[in-house]
């Protein structure tokens, strides 16, 4: 980290005004310019950073509660993706998917052994994975077009992934979409097991709804649409792009309700903060793809795929798992604590390091006061707070966070 960053440290809980710098305006005002408006963007700065934490361009320190959604995993500059990102930087950069690289096979490898299943294809994004996932599930059914999803999902922005996304409002600027898709309520087993019917080529679920606001599926529809996959032969396919890798303190989250998926999806932590997405498979897809059934230019690339076998050792060796679970089991208490005695908290949901916190109000200008007093937050939907944050996170930044927000909610409670 730049010595002149670490001089102007302020620690994070002090209060400041946050007014861009002459620079930060420049950036701001060329990127208002220059830049399509796809985001809202919020006047923050990060230019540098050490595990859970970042330091933006006038060298303030916050704790990352947010982890890149859910990408910074290992927090900055990890030292085993650093020195992965060096060595690997050494060598060739890409290699056509027409060729080989040891990196890819090494880290299908990890993933098909961790996951019980047979073959992973690398993509770029989580995204390109639903897609993915999506296809296969169609050669494996072939003139089945059905796709059962769930309510207020979030599985992608592309035109197959957002046919299949259960938010309403993402879907309707660009209707008509790909048809077919159908959703059900969040564990309603009963409506799960009627939408799903011999034309359906897929049931398509998150174990835990990121995006909708950290909603957990049950265990028992999980294993309600592992019954109806296999009553009707449809592919169940999990998309553990957010909630997956690790995020809920097992490697794969839906591995606590015993169902084993046909695919699943996964991103976002696996590269290490590179592009990287991939699809991992299991007999029932992997015996129906042929050369020139998908493909991709740059998924799966060396940088990428050492960086993710780099994750996944980290994962393995630093015990992140066992911190995980126990980082979520304090994370909860608190926050179960914290509902009880500030009534502007309404409900509290999540395990491991993945949490939303509805509130009494909209979340956006909560977020944006924990911004000041050093803690960078998500929202979803109108009302959560969004925790994602590095796995490596200190206890005290979550005990600071708690405090924060505690003090926040009560300084104003709404008419």
């Amino acid at each position: 980290m730049p010595r002149e960053i670490l001089a102007r440290e302020k620690s994070p809980g002090k209060s400041a005004a946050r007014r861009p710098s002459p620079a930060a305006a420049e950036v701001e005002a060329r990127d208002r310019e220059t830049v399509l408006g796809t985001y809202a963007r919020t006047s923050f700065h990060p230019v540098s950073g050490r595990g859970a934490r970042l330091f933006d361009s006038d060298g303030k320190a916050y704790w990352d509660l947010l982890g890149g959604i859910a990408v910074n995993a290992l927090g900055i500059r990890h030292p085993r993706l650093v020195r992965a990102l060096a060595e690997g930087a050494r060598g060739v950069w890409h290699v056509s998917n027409l060729f080989y690289h040891p990196s890819q096979g090494l880290l299908a490898e990890r993933l098909v052994r961790a996951s019980g299943l047979s073959k992973a294809f690398f993509c770029n994004s989580g995204t390109e994975a639903i897609e993915a996932a999506i296809k296969l599930a169609r050669l494996a059914n072939p003139g089945r077009a059905g796709i059962v999803a769930v309510e207020e999902s979030f599985h992608g922005r592309t035109f197959g992934a957002l046919s299949v996304t259960g938010h309403e409002e993402y879907r309707r600027p660009f209707e008509p979409l790909v048809p077919g898709a159908r959703f059900v309520p969040p564990n309603d087993a009963a409506a799960l097991s009627a939408a799903v019917t011999e034309e359906t080529s897929a049931i398509l679920l998150e174990p835990v709804m990121g995006e909708a606001g950290v909603i957990a599926l049950s265990d028992e529809f999980l294993r309600a649409a592992r019954k109806a996959a296999d009553r009707s032969g449809a592919t169940l396919i999990f998309d553990e792009i957010q909630c997956g890798l690790g995020r809920t303190g097992t490697l794969f989250a839906h591995e606590r309700a015993g169902v084993s998926p046909d695919a699943v999806t996964l991103a976002k932590a696996l590269g290490g903060g590179l592009p990287l997405g991939a699809v991992v498979v299991g007999e029932k897809l992997s015996g129906v793809v042929r050369p020139g059934h998908h493909g991709t230019t740059f998924g799966g690339n060396p940088l990428a795929c050492r960086l993710g076998l780099a994750f996944l050792e980290a994962i393995e060796e630093e015990g992140l798992l066992a911190r995980v679970e126990a980082a979520g089991r304090r994370l909860g208490s608190a926050l179960a604590a914290l509902a009880r005695r500030n009534p502007s908290v309404r409900d509290v949901r999540g395990a491991g390091l993945i949490w939303g916190i509805e509130l009494d109000r909209p979340a956006g200008p909560v977020a944006r006061r924990l911004l000041d007093l050093g803690f960078v937050v998500g929202t979803a939907r109108e009302r959560v707070i969004r925790l994602l944050p590095p796995y490596i996170i200190p206890r005290s930044a979550l005990a600071g966070f708690v405090r924060a927000l505690d003090q926040i909610l009560s300084e104003e409670r709404p008419a």
